[in-house]
């Protein structure tokens, strides 16, 4: 096309002619976008695509991206009967396992699969060896095989979903770099580039690694981290017999291999990686030029992983090696694409793909659209949403340190109590060094240290250690926290959870149409509500304090700050009249919870604590010893307690001033337990956008009939009137040693119905807790179900629930 056929106006404008953006051109083309604009720096393919592997695996640990990825073979499958065929290969995939702990691994993606409705099975050694006869058995265990999976040509896939969106309308201008993005009042307005200015409603950065300096053109940080990653090519090392080698994944030995023509091609994760195109730590910059290009092939640092193939498959040791590549990836700090609109509305980011971004193309592409063209994506992607990344991540330094760990890790063990040390410690609470002097374990969660337990409360009891995954960490003092809380006090330091202030006149009625609950009830009221999308799924989960007659204060989760707080600047109005304000840095929050509590914070205060005085859900301005203090009567224990909040300056004398009453530290790894056993849900776990607040058992929030209503009330009128088909329940498992971690099928009279969303011990109740979503008919009190915990269908039984104190009196004590 010439430089004049650039349309000065599109509705739509997509930057970068990778996969990710000619999937997300042929997906808005076949939802009826027709005034779509795709421009490329250079041509199509010639950023990451056209060197990627191009392997097509579809099991995640993240349901939502499994489900994209199994929509992408659906989706390659029918384009390889079309006119462009983007050379689809569906082989199959295995995964081996050389390690116990592995197995246990596979055996847990075997749970994971059946959940999902993936044909994942466990093979022998030798079932292996039969379909990839090239390789070794030597030291390999067991490993999965998934009969769908495959690979494909990466440049071909991006030709074909090209064609496709020409066909329906899409013009795709190659050749046409982009110089800036216009924004105004927070909105984008277009992008200018060398061939002349598109104005657009909605701009979509595709840009792969040059995806954070397209953002930078918007204001808009996205954190990703081209790594050099680097595969070769074998020349022929075997005769084809018709038949077709698996793709192979060896995670113990860092390895992948896929068919090559008669060779294969090899690559992996090495731990010693290599970060590209980065001058300083402080700031990330690709060369202008580099378009269709590879760096130059470093061997030395291929050292480890040849060696490796060659133990896998002997026949590496002699092969003639046709080419290797060494192209840089992007890759966003914890493996996860990098998905959604951004602060500025109508920006939007598809980028992050680490590597496996040919797998999740076909998903990303349609997400993506439906996102786009709705207002909101059809799935939780939660996980890949632009919006998990706190303003921490506007660090190159902080983000490529992170970046780096997670690329030299890719192929360990996700065990449950891993943790991240590249970056820490660096959010911390005022109460921080307390802490350590006391034995404090910390956990990380969104850049903050977080006390998961005190080593110094595990004394010389406790219960017994869970088996296998879940006693990984483990300590008895989780269990003695966890009776403090029950039988006497126990302190917490939640001052990671996320608070936001929304304030100014039109404060409340922004507030009411957010909320199911009401919430603009009087001053000092605690509501513990939702926010919905306009499918009536759950976005959002957290208290709302009315703080003033203009001034709210939300708390939320610790991970969900940045997400919630877009949420809520989305929707807020832009005539001034409402003020929406990150305060979480300003405040410590310290919880009290036990039956004791009144008592030890009574000696404290001069402000009455009895529920005349303070009533449950209510908030306070008190004094706690020196320190003037926002008081709330609210728990996530199910126990009498409070959480006081105060300005920073004061947390350290706040939690020596509480911890002198004698109350039990406790940390993170108590909470959970101790709200399992009283059926407190977690957003991102047992509740997400996919499911309502019926579905979810929290229906007592909803208030359909509210003045003005509220987003998302139509949805949910339509649900109750159909009526209910699956529903939240909890579980109680035979073994209380068999503790769930999430994603374990759940199945019925033999046939897997559901998957825990949320699982853990319960010490007070002595019981194994799992949540999981099942069918109305099969989630009916008393009905016996099997859990699948490592291969092990363990016997369970849906339990009526709040477990521990039905009557909530203990909360309203």
């Amino acid at each position: 096309m010439t430089a004049s056929s650039l349309p000065a106006r599109a509705r739509i404008v997509i930057v970068g002619g990778g996969a990710g953006g000619t999937s997300i051109a042929y997906h808005l083309a076949e939802l009826g976008e027709r005034d779509v604009v795709l421009v490329d720096r250079a041509d199509l393919t010639s950023g990451s695509t056209f060197h990627s592997a191009g392997l097509v695996g579809q099991l995640r640990s993240d349901p939502t991206l499994t489900r994209m990825n199994m929509y992408s073979v659906e989706l390659y499958r029918r384009l390889q009967r079309g006119e462009n065929p983007p050379g689809w290969v569906e082989c199959g995939g295995i995964r081996l396992a050389g390690t116990p702990e592995r197995m246990e691994e596979i055996r847990r993606q075997v749970g994971w699969a059946a959940a999902y409705g993936l044909p994942l099975e466990e093979i022998s050694a030798g079932e292996a060896k039969r379909l990839f006869p090239l390789m070794s058995t030597e030291g390999v265990l067991g490993g999965a095989y998934l009969a769908t999976d495959g690979y494909l040509d990466p440049s071909q896939l991006t030709y074909a979903l090209a064609a496709g969106a020409r066909a329906g309308g899409v013009r795709i201008f190659t050749g046409t770099r982009v110089l800036g993005v216009g924004v105004e009042d927070g909105r984008v307005t277009g992008v200018r580039t060398d061939r002349g200015d598109v104005e657009a409603e909605i701009v979509v950065d595709c840009g792969g690694m040059f995806a954070a300096e397209i953002g930078r053109m918007a204001g808009v940080r996205v954190p990703v981290v081209p790594m050099s990653h680097q595969y070769l090519v074998t020349e022929p090392l075997r005769e084809r017999d018709g038949t077709r080698l698996p793709t192979l994944r060896d995670p113990d030995n860092l390895l992948y291999f896929r068919e090559e023509v008669d060779g294969l091609l090899m690559g992996g994760y090495e731990r010693r990686s290599a970060p590209w195109a980065l001058d300083r730590a402080d700031q990330d910059a690709i060369p202008g030029d580099f378009n269709g290009r590879l760096l130059p092939e470093d061997w030395d640092r291929l050292e480890e992983i040849t060696a490796n193939s060659q133990r896998r498959v002997p026949a590496m040791a002699d092969a003639g090696i046709r080419k290797l590549i060494n192209g840089p990836e992007a890759f966003t700090p914890d493996n996860e694409f990098c998905l959604g609109e951004t602060e500025v509305a109508g920006f939007f980011v598809a980028a992050g793909f680490c590597a496996h971004g040919i797998a999740g193309a076909g998903g990303i592409g349609r997400v993506m659209a439906e996102w786009i063209v709705a207002g909101e994506p059809s799935m939780d992607v939660w996980h890949m949403d632009i919006r998990r990344f706190g303003a921490h991540y506007r660090s190159p330094s902080y983000t490529r340190k992170r970046t780096v760990e997670n690329y030299e890790t890719y192929y360990d063990i996700p065990y449950p109590d891993r943790e991240r040390s590249a970056g820490r410690p660096l959010r911390v609470s005022p109460a921080y060094g307390l802490h350590a002097e006391l034995g404090a374990v910390f956990g990380e969660k969104a850049g903050w240290e977080r006390v998961e337990y005190y080593a110094s409360n595990a004394g010389d009891g406790g219960s017994p250690r869970p088996r296998g995954w879940a006693g990984r960490g483990w300590s008895p003092a989780i269990g003695a926290e966890h009776a403090a809380a029950r039988e006497s006090a126990a302190l917490f330091d939640e001052s990671s959870f996320a608070k936001i202030e929304v304030t100014g006149p039109g404060a409340a009625e922004l507030m009411e149409w957010l909320c199911d609950n009401e919430v603009a009830r009087a001053v000092g009221a605690v509501t513990y509500t939702q926010c919905l999308n306009a499918r009536g799924g759950i976005e959002c989960d957290f208290t709302v304090t009315r703080t003033g007659p203009e001034a709210f204060l939300v708390v939320t989760g610790t991970a969900f700050g940045t997400r919630d707080l877009a949420w809520i600047r989305t929707h807020a109005p832009h005539d001034g009249s409402v003020r929406v304000a990150d305060v979480t840095g300003a405040y410590a929050c310290f919880a009290l919870w036990g039956p004791r509590s009144r008592e030890l914070l009574g000696g404290l205060t001069p402000a009455g604590l009895g529920n005349a005085d303070f009533p449950y859900l209510s908030s306070r301005e008190i004094t706690v010893g020196d320190v003037p203090v926002r008081a709330l009567r609210v728990t996530f224990a199910g126990e009498l307690g409070w959480e006081l909040y105060c300005s920073s300056e004061y947390g350290a004398a706040l939690w020596r001033t509480l911890a002198a009453t004698g109350a039990v530290p406790g940390g993170y790894r108590a909470i959970d337990s101790l709200r399992l056993e009283k059926g407190y849900r977690v957003w991102g776990a047992d509740l997400s956008p996919d499911v309502t607040p019926y579905e979810a058992g929290l229906g007592f929030c909803v208030r359909l009939g509210k003045p003005g209503g509220f987003l998302g009330a139509a949805a949910l009128a339509e649900a109750r009137e159909r009526g209910l088909t699956r529903r939240l329940r909890c579980l109680t498992l035979d073994d209380p040693r068999a503790v769930c971690l999430g994603n374990e099928p759940v199945r019925v009279g033999g046939e897997v119905v559901g998957r825990v969303t949320s699982g853990g011990y319960g010490y007070t109740v002595g019981r194994s807790i799992a949540y999981a979503y099942l069918p109305v008919a099969a989630g009916e009190v008393g009905t016996k179900v099997e859990v699948g915990v490592f291969g092990t269908w363990v016997p369970a039984v849906v339990a009526r629930e709040p477990l521990y104190d039905p009557s909530g009196g203990r909360v309203r004590a």
